[in-house]
């Protein structure tokens, strides 16, 4: 059945989040493909190490903010408050002598457990399984103090696609049904600023037809990104994506789409995800006009490295005097492996934006 054609960022957005959206209902983003978040507990135990150097470094507020955009069913807050537990179960009692959160001289802070503030920002209903203290928002809290985390959102920010033709860059349209493309109107001035600046291409001149070029247009995604950068009063943005730089864009674009796991084409009908790599300095020089103050940009698996996730393989001579123990090392350093192969999820990129905070020494190893 053929409808009216959109521009992909309208029949993205209605695909991913509209009433009967992939992103909003079924299982979720684990029901389908794997994420970071997802792959084990080694990912969130790292962020969770940075939470921990970011908390001393904003001198233990309470509270303190840990908030999941784009949080899928929650998992990696769950993760997180977990850990967070963990690290406070040899004294769960609160030291209500400490200020504010803050540790006054001599005296130990209120254990993180205490203190944290968790937010799952989805448009997902919430689950009903999901911890109470969780709480589950579709917009994203302003004034925050301390992490925002947006693992594999903005790859899903709906997006415009251009192609040239002869008389200059037009949107391409698709039928939201079938996936079938055609040309629709020129695009717009902004649009076109952010296409010169940020992709730049062979293509078009004028009297050039398309010659196979496609440009995913970034716009959007610096736009929601810098939008939620904005939310943040004192700590550190974090986005976590598959993307590129400007010097290595894609000439065919990314766009593709994936369901049950498999990689399938990218039709808009709600079946599928539908995501495209991110512009990761488009978005990042977004984020930093904002905050005021300069992003880190590093791999996955430098900033993994960072946090102490080691990959190497425990020595052979622990299996003779504690296999058991062998075998857990081996567990894990596997399980490092798989989020930092750069063919894989070790293919991440990391940005973190701070506010009012040096990331420098967060990330020291």
């Amino acid at each position: 059945m053929n409808s009216v054609p959109l521009r992909w960022r309208d029949a993205m957005d209605r695909a991913l989040y509209g009433p009967d959206g992939f992103f909003v209902g079924g299982a979720g983003p684990a029901g389908h493909f794997r994420t970071s978040a997802h792959a084990s507990r080694a990912f969130a135990a790292a962020v969770f190490r940075l939470v921990s150097r970011l908390d001393a470094a904003l001198g233990f507020p309470a509270p303190f903010d840990l908030v999941d955009v784009g949080a899928g069913r929650g998992e990696l807050l769950v993760a997180l408050a977990t850990l967070a537990d963990e690290a406070a179960a040899p004294d769960t009692t609160p030291n209500t002598a400490a200020p504010s959160g803050a540790a006054a001289a001599g005296t130990a802070p209120v254990p993180l457990a205490h203190r944290l503030r968790l937010t799952a920002v989805e448009l997902a209903p919430r689950p009903p399984d999901l911890p109470p203290a969780i709480d589950w928002t579709t917009e994203t809290p302003t004034g925050i103090t301390g992490l925002l985390l947006a693992t594999e959102w903005l790859d899903n920010v709906p997006l415009d696609v251009a192609v040239p033709t002869e008389d200059g860059w037009r949107y391409q349209l698709v039928d939201p049904h079938t996936g079938e493309e055609t040309s629709g109107p020129p695009l717009t001035q902004e649009d076109l600023t952010w296409l010169t600046h940020w992709h730049p291409t062979t293509a078009p001149a004028p009297t050039i037809t398309g010659a196979g070029e496609r440009v995913e247009v970034g716009r959007g995604r610096d736009l929601a990104w810098s939008g939620v950068v904005a939310r943040v009063s004192r700590g550190v943005a974090l986005g976590v994506d598959y993307g590129y730089l400007r010097g290595a864009r894609p000439a065919g674009g990314t766009l593709t789409g994936y369901r049950g796991g498999r990689q399938v084409p990218p039709v808009p009908d709600g079946s599928c995800d539908v995501t495209a790599h991110v512009a990761m300095d488009s978005v990042a020089a977004a984020g930093e006009r904002v905050a005021g103050r300069a992003y880190t940009l590093m791999s996955q698996r430098e900033a993994l490295r960072a946090l102490g996730a080691d990959g190497g393989r425990p020595p052979l001579s622990l299996a003779g005097t504690d296999p058991a123990g062998y075998l857990r090392a081996l567990a894990a350093a596997s399980a490092v492996a798989e989020l930092t192969d750069p063919a894989g999820l070790g293919g991440h990129w990391w940005l973190l934006q701070p506010v009012g905070v040096a990331v420098d020494a967060l990330m020291a190893r």
